[in-house]
């Protein structure tokens, strides 16, 4: 079902139940949803606003669950008695305003331990402790949907530490070359319609390093049966799409053979992008996360898409060679 991208007083629910066994699974997916941003409105009862990014992502962990054993379903919904919408948009700003308040708690005790610190040994632990609370602070940046009261403190902090540690960095080791993928080309690639960061940074890397004479086919989330000969990528039961922790930028990478660091700091961009799981906090996440959204928003061709967020990955994957060099 296709989402309105600001459809006010809709919101998606997640309704779930987890077996007893794995004991781990219900921390993982405790962990997924605060990744996401969800708040809980019932004990089993997650919601986020309602746009097709959430649907994505509420679509993806709903597999996860079912996969490991669980039930759970996905729906829309209006708020018509109990909970009100300003009252859920209450939860939301809570969430992230505790968010905001632990990270500025962490940023002052860094600052405080900057004071004392001069070595070059100390100031690059410092420089690598800051971009980590950078990195976190864009992942709540991302899911506070309503923009809650404490990010311009935490955001002034890191830029007044920044500017006490800024320091040229270090050159990087020379960068290998790329492997020939070998026999995956001429072929029709399949995805689902509305592609966004994980499809359009696939069909980039095929087109670029697996498949030089591509075509790219854009179908309904379900439903469809592909046709002798195509590829299915990032969408349910296809031939490559996420496994595991893993998006479909990473397992393309790992099943076409590709080694080549520059390729390998995208896949962690993007991983982080549409994981929300921070799992690599990598600093030109939210950079990118914002021009793919510009991208978004201004076109829904996704013919389009994919060759504007195509000039994206390129000059990332332009920029990741040359600082390697």
């Amino acid at each position: 079902m296709s989402l309105d991208e600001t459809a006010p007083g809709r919101w998606l629910l997640l309704i779930h139940q987890l077996p007893t066994k794995p004991a781990y699974l219900r921390v993982k997916v405790w962990r997924r949803l605060q990744g996401l941003g969800a708040v809980a409105v019932k004990a089993t009862v997650y919601a986020l606003p309602a746009t097709p990014e959430a649907q994505e992502d509420f679509e993806w962990l709903l597999r996860e669950i079912v996969q490991a054993g669980g039930e759970a379903l996905v729906c829309e919904a209006r708020l018509v008695d109990g909970l009100t919408d300003q009252e859920v948009r209450a939860l939301f700003g809570r969430a992230r305003n505790a968010d905001y308040g632990k990270l500025t708690e962490e940023v002052r005790a860094l600052a405080t331990a900057v004071d004392g610190q001069r070595s070059p040994e100390q100031l690059a632990e410092a420089r690598a402790q800051l971009a980590r609370l950078k990195t976190r602070l864009a992942q709540i940046t991302a899911i506070d949907f309503f923009g809650a009261d404490g990010r311009e403190a935490v955001e002034g902090l890191l830029l007044a530490l920044e500017a006490r540690l800024r320091q040229e960095a270090p050159a990087e080791p020379a960068v290998a070359e790329q492997p020939d993928p070998g026999k995956l080309e001429r072929r029709v690639w399949v995805t689902r319609a509305g592609v966004h960061v994980d499809r359009i940074a696939s069909a980039w890397l095929i087109r670029r390093f697996i498949d030089p004479e591509p075509r790219f086919k854009f179908v309904p989330p379900k439903g469809y049966v592909p046709a002798p000969g195509e590829l299915r990528f990032d969408m349910f039961e296809a031939e490559f799409t996420h496994e595991g922790d893993r998006c479909t930028f990473e397992v393309l990478l790992a099943r076409a053979g590709l080694t080549d660091p520059a390729l390998r700091a995208i896949a962690e961009i993007v991983h982080d992008i549409d994981l929300k799981d921070g799992k690599f906090a990598r600093v030109e996440a939210e950079g990118i996360r914002t021009l793919i959204d510009g991208i978004s928003a201004a076109t829904g061709d996704d013919e389009e898409r994919l060759a504007r967020g195509g000039v994206v990955f390129e000059d990332l994957y332009a920029h990741f060679r040359r600082r390697r060099r």
